[in-house]
């Protein structure tokens, strides 16, 4: 058990007994247990909102454009559904942080402040940027101390859809809050008349017990993996994640009645980008409307084929555009579907204008069948073949196995530091094989710096679209091969988005033999890169 954890135990032991004699003290400090916190582990009682919840709340998610940007990290409190406020790190004090829009082609400078009591970084999640500007904590840079500041600049070449969220201990820092979505307005970009973000998520609100949690799974801070190391994170790792405590599933940050509408006027355009920022895959249903899947990724899908009742299975760290028309008046919700006792909260309402109440039903229990990208839209100018010929083949034997008595996830039998690195050169073309070989969790693998085409699944060749990844999620049992070429030279993290999984072992790296670094690894800088 940690320090805070240890201190927390006792402090809530301590007023249970004091409420009990009714000598409650109020002057409890707020802010002595929000430091360090995991919001994935807290359970919040009565307690806990009426003390240390008390003053400083969230505020509504800005847009920001233009080239120049400050997200400062700081903490908050978050209303996420009616009743229930947690303790949150942010950026700009909002959940999701703001929006950052800008134009292709522009060059930003976005700096990063860091008012936290601990280190943070910023990854731009999809974005090619400079191997410098990744913000991965003792591979790109040094982990932003508490009081300092970063400054990440870099051009933004490819438009779409892509968010960014810090990567310094990132299953722990995610899990509170520190993520928001990156936009890139392409210069041919297809007009709409509205233009929804929605960032996907999971919550835990209550009923976890430190001491149950300390005694099931005594070290769920992940935190202890660190690039510059050679030190292996499985004396580390849980036993295993009980993936169960996520009782509130969210959309931009509120659950249930607290999830904003999307308004619409009859006759408009509407685009909505779905973005997971949570550890679970998502199933999103769009009731009472045909629809178009326009962008994986934020990679254009050609010529994306009429869709009507099928649900977008989205994983980890995935994104998918899709369009509609607003041709339906009335109040139309887009849910989860599912039987998760969490599905209800991730539901918003597609509200037109001028129509006071509508009849929709929730289905959120019915199997619907979900988009196949293999075989959805025009098949086009593809980059790649399966039957090229490729200067680098690699194969990822994705598992779950037992080490040490704990429960690791694997690539090819081994965790992080010791799995096997891609080694490469600039204009290298390079075919993956990725096998997800455990039995009942996804691993959705999301490749730093690049996009990848997909190739085939489950050996049979996509017949549609040519669909281009920086994230693909694999069920259990699914194969899939993608190929790219090293056409951006650094050192490039290649992992499961459940980062979970990552921080006990399913990373490895892209490293370019003719890359040379300038990067200094500082090892009083703390950090950690899952």
């Amino acid at each position: 058990m940690n320090k805070w954890n240890s201190m927390r135990l006792i402090i809530i032991m301590g007023v249970l007994a004091l409420s009990l004699t009714s000598c409650f003290d109020s002057n409890h400090d707020p802010d002595s247990t929000s430091e360090g916190m995991d919001h994935s582990q807290m359970g919040q009682s009565s307690m806990d909102s009426n003390n240390e919840l008390s003053e400083k709340r969230t505020t509504e998610v800005d847009t920001l454009k233009g080239k120049e940007f400050t997200l400062t990290a700081q903490t908050s409190n978050l209303e996420i559904s009616s009743g229930v406020i947690l303790p949150v790190w942010t950026f700009n004090n909002s959940v999701p942080g703001p929006q950052i829009r800008v134009k292709q082609g522009d060059h930003v400078n976005i700096t990063l402040e860091n008012e936290l009591p601990d280190p943070v970084t910023i990854h731009w999640h999809g974005v090619p940027v400079p191997n410098n500007m990744d913000g991965i904590p003792g591979v790109t840079q040094n982990a932003v101390q508490p009081g300092q500041s970063f400054v990440y600049n870099f051009k933004a070449d490819v438009p779409g859809t892509y968010w960014y969220h810090s990567h310094q201990d990132g299953v722990n820092q995610l899990d509170r809050g520190l993520y928001g979505s990156f936009i890139v307005e392409g210069t041919n970009e297809e007009k709409v008349n509205r233009d929804f973000t929605l960032m996907l998520d999971e919550w835990a609100s209550s009923g976890m017990d430190l001491s149950d949690m300390n005694n099931d799974m005594p070290n769920m801070d992940h935190s202890q993996m660190n690039m510059d190391s050679s030190n292996s994170p499985l004396e580390n790792s849980p036993i295993e994640h009980d993936m169960s405590m996520y009782d509130l599933f969210s959309i931009n940050g509120k659950s249930g009645d607290l999830v904003s509408q999307l308004p619409v006027k009859e006759g408009e355009n509407v685009r909505l980008r779905l973005i997971n920022a949570g550890y679970q895959p998502h199933q999103i249903h769009l009731h009472g409307h045909e629809f178009k899947v326009t962008a994986t990724d934020g990679q254009p899908i050609n010529n994306p084929g009429v869709l009507k009742d099928n649900v977008i299975y989205i994983g980890p760290g995935e994104r998918y555009d899709i369009e509609f028309t607003a041709n339906n008046p009335g109040q139309w919700f887009l849910e989860e579907h599912g039987d998760d006792k969490a599905v209800p909260g991730m539901k918003a309402v597609i509200a037109y204008e001028g129509v006071a109440s509508g009849t929709d039903k929730s289905n959120a229990m019915e199997a619907l069948a979900s988009v196949d990208l293999t075989s959805y839209g025009q098949s086009g100018n593809n980059t790649f073949t399966l039957d090229q010929q490729f200067d680098l083949e690699y194969t990822m034997d994705l598992n779950t196995e037992m080490k040490k008595g704990n429960m690791v996830y694997t690539i090819n039998g081994k965790t992080f530091p010791d799995t096997e690195v891609l080694t490469a050169r600039k204009g290298d073309n390079i075919k993956v094989r990725l096998t997800n070989n455990s039995t009942d969790v996804d691993h959705p693998m999301h490749l730093h710096g690049h996009f990848f085409q997909v190739l085939s699944k489950n050996g049979k060749p996509l017949e549609g679209s040519p669909i281009f990844k920086d994230t693909i999620n694999l069920k259990p049992g699914e194969e899939y091969v993608v190929a790219f070429e090293a056409d951006n030279p650094g050192n490039w993290m290649f992992h499961c988005h459940e980062l979970h999984h990552a921080s006990a072992g399913m990373v490895t790296e892209l490293m370019y033999s003719d890359y040379k670094t300038d990067y200094v690894a500082d090892p009083n800088a703390g950090n950690k890169p899952e």
